[in-house]
């Protein structure tokens, strides 16, 4: 007999102290994993600061902003000015970038903006293989725009932001890694994080580039040899969700209600340009029907009426079950590649 999701017991769930907002679905990036390749789900927008300060003022208790979603946020001109905005309510401000349009005067204002940390996937080691997954030629671009930010943190003096790697860990890429930790170490930014690809059947999402549930003894040999690289680099090398690359891996492969360990429906809400609420940031890279995920849309409701809301609660109820859960969270317990 499966749990009561927590807004089945008790009062409604105080507010999010966490939230994932989309300041852009645009991008300069045409990456084979991302549902904006193909088409994406929304009207194209970028969230301007009204919006942005009507949206975030109405969760008080906020402690932890991610300002990415679907979309690169160094795209927005208003970017450090949202930044300062939510260091001056004493939240911590992080995003993830292809760092493909970072000139020196954004580097200047993101560092001065008060910015925690500054996440960059890049997916690849070599030229050739971003250029296949992530659909634009600008390996060398990104990798002297990585240098040149760490040059200019350290012309300012500055201890922040935090500046680490992305990898999403694919059969094509995974042999890489270890050349992303070098190349990690020669940049000066020092950490690394592998995540794993949630497949739906497009691009380059697709099962055929999982090492889940094949690959094993691949993938153990290239964690390895990443780890003892790390060591000897100095290099800080994990696994996205607080875990280490070797606790994510050895996960059992079938593991049975995985989404009943997960609480974001619980603790945090993404919230798109265009005011739709979502469970998480991951749900819209399942591929489920993009109605399914939508549980509110802020420009129409309170956040604290969706929050607390009729399709919020039977949410959370489904994704605490063992036999219902909503489509996106199976899809995302099993359809993944780590």
């Amino acid at each position: 007999m499966s749990e009561p999701a927590p807004a089945e017991v008790g009062a409604p769930l105080a507010g999010p102290r966490e939230l994932y907002v989309e300041v852009t679905n645009r991008c300069n990036s045409l990456c084979v994993t991302c549902p904006l390749t193909w088409g994406g789900h929304e009207r194209k927008h970028d969230l301007g600061y009204d919006e942005f300060v009507t949206l975030t003022d109405q969760l008080p208790e906020l402690r932890r902003v991610v300002l990415h979603g679907i979309g690169e946020p160094t795209l927005i001109r208003d970017l450090p000015r949202l930044i300062a905005h939510l260091k001056g309510r004493g939240a911590e401000v992080l995003f993830n970038s292809n760092a493909i349009a970072l000139p020196v005067r954004l580097q200047e204002a993101l560092i001065k903006s008060g910015l925690d940390e500054f996440r960059v996937s890049l997916d690849a080691a070599r030229p050739e293989t971003y250029l296949r997954v992530r659909g634009v030629p600008a390996f060398g671009r990104v990798v002297a725009n990585l240098t040149a930010f760490v040059r200019t943190k350290h012309a300012l003096g500055a201890e922040r932001p935090r500046i680490s790697l992305w990898f999403t860990g694919m059969r094509d890429n995974i042999e890489e890694l270890p050349d992303l930790i070098r190349l990690a170490a020669r940049t000066g930014v020092g950490r690394v994080y592998l995540q794993r690809l949630v497949f739906r059947g497009q691009g380059m999402a697709v099962e055929e580039q999982s090492i889940y549930r094949g690959h094993r003894a691949l993938v153990e040999r290239v964690i390895a040899e990443c780890e003892a690289l790390a060591e000897a680099l100095g290099v800080t090398f994990e696994g996205s969700g607080g875990v280490s690359p070797r606790e994510s891996l050895l996960l059992p492969n079938e593991e049975r209600a995985a989404w009943r360990g997960c609480m974001r429906p619980s603790r945090l809400s993404y919230v798109t340009a265009n005011g739709n609420c979502l469970p998480c940031c991951i749900a819209p890279f399942t591929g489920v029907p993009y109605q399914d995920i939508v549980l509110g849309n802020v420009k129409e409701r309170p956040f604290d009426q969706i929050w607390n809301g009729e399709r919020y609660r039977e949410f959370r109820r489904r994704q605490a079950s063992e036999d219902d859960p909503p489509e996106c969270c199976r899809r995302c317990g099993h359809d993944w590649s780590l």
